[in-house]
């Protein structure tokens, strides 16, 4: 049985729920379509069900919950319009951060302790990949581009990113694990944290764009394969 992870112990019981929550609607633990119920939630989590229900406003709010009549919630489908809405976003957020922590990047205490954080989550990628843990490696993924994200100094970009990208994280899950990415994902980290030392803004922009895009090939592949998940 599962039970709700001790992490983040500042943290209220409802915000700890929704945190599970949204990781296994990310990992596709619970896949799209799929019902949901607080009760059986509250006894997987072996929490009560008022913390579920605040994990739910939340999740309903990011659109990665409905309700139905008589209130049944279900984990909203894949929406391919919302995936690429989401990336270009995305895209517009994160480059000109990648940019603007490119321009700062120096030799300083502060920036070598970044170099060493990310060598270290590089490496742990390689690792994660060669055994194909697609959770594992999402989850170092996001630390990647957090600590970069980091380093341009800007925490409310960083606020807004998190709640966002739930939808593009879903289908990335999904598309990292079917089309066996996270090994050229990897090399891509590499090239954009040499960009990033090298501080050559420009390269690193443009690596981005790159490291983020090929939803016009991948949407359709995984709508072919999971036509159940996806909605336009």
């Amino acid at each position: 049985m599962n039970v709700l992870p001790l992490a983040s112990p500042s943290k209220n019981l409802g915000e700890r729920a929704y945190e599970a929550l949204r990781d296994r609607i990310i990992t596709l633990e619970l896949k799209p379509g799929q019902t949901i119920q607080e009760n059986e939630l509250a006894v997987s989590l072996r929490i009560s069900r008022t913390p579920i229900r605040d994990a739910f406003r939340l999740l309903i709010a990011e659109r990665l919950v409905e309700v139905l009549p008589q209130r049944t919630r279900k984990v909203a489908l894949i929406s391919a319009s919302k995936v690429k809405e989401t990336a270009f976003v995305r895209l517009c957020l994160e480059g000109p951060a990648f940019r603007e922590a490119a321009r700062r990047w120096e030799r300083t205490e502060r920036h070598l302790a970044a170099e060493r954080r990310i060598a270290a989550l590089l490496q742990e990628q390689r690792e994660a990949a060669e055994r194909q843990d697609v959770a594992e490696f999402l989850r170092l993924d996001e630390a990647f581009h957090r600590c970069v994200l980091q380093m341009a100094g800007n925490g409310t970009l960083l606020e807004v990113v998190y709640h966002m990208r739930g939808h593009l994280n879903r289908f990335r899950y999904l598309a990292m694990k079917e089309l066996k990415l996270t090994a050229h994902l990897t090399e891509e980290h590499r090239e954009l944290f040499d960009c990033l030392r090298r501080r050559d803004e420009a390269g690193a922009a443009q690596l981005l764009e790159r490291h983020l895009g090929n939803l016009d090939e991948e949407i359709p592949l995984l709508r072919e394969r999971f036509p159940d998940y996806f909605q336009d």
